[in-house]
């Protein structure tokens, strides 16, 4: 069985990938795991969690890359007011502890009826959309 022994962020500049991942924003969390990666088994053993990247990747013992690609995913588009009304909603999705991507003129949450409901009823306009998810990480994310 193959072992990834490291996590590459975007961008890496380890060289051309063997093969692609294609995983959820959930799947792309994580610290203990077997993989199949084109018909082989990766094993993922780190000392602690890690969120792979989209566009990076896991390093193999044997020098080989795997790359990482954030899939598609059923998600709410949040179209805010205004930069005021977006930070109002921001903290309502927060308070809530939704995973959320914020841009600057959009949040994305994954597709829920219960939060579509009381996003609107804040006066955003709410979207289905599917793309991929890289939710913000939280404030305890990084090592310190």
């Amino acid at each position: 069985m193959l072992k990834a022994t490291a996590a590459l962020p975007a961008n890496h500049g380890k060289g051309k990938p063997f093969a692609q991942l294609v995983l959820t924003s959930d799947q792309r969390r994580l610290r203990r795991k077997v993989l199949n990666v084109k018909g082989e088994e990766v094993l993922v053993d780190f000392p602690e969690a890690v969120t792979l990247d989209h566009f990076g990747g896991l390093l193999l013992g044997d020098g080989r890359v795997i790359e990482v690609i954030a899939a598609p995913e059923p998600l709410l588009e949040i179209l805010p007011k205004g930069a005021e009304h977006l930070a109002q909603i921001a903290w309502h999705i927060g308070n809530r502890h939704m995973a959320a991507q914020i841009e600057k003129k959009r949040i994305l949450v994954p597709r829920d009826h219960v939060a579509k409901a009381m996003l609107q009823g804040l006066g955003a306009e709410v979207r289905d959309t599917t793309e991929p998810f890289i939710p913000m990480q939280g404030a305890y994310h990084a090592p310190h």
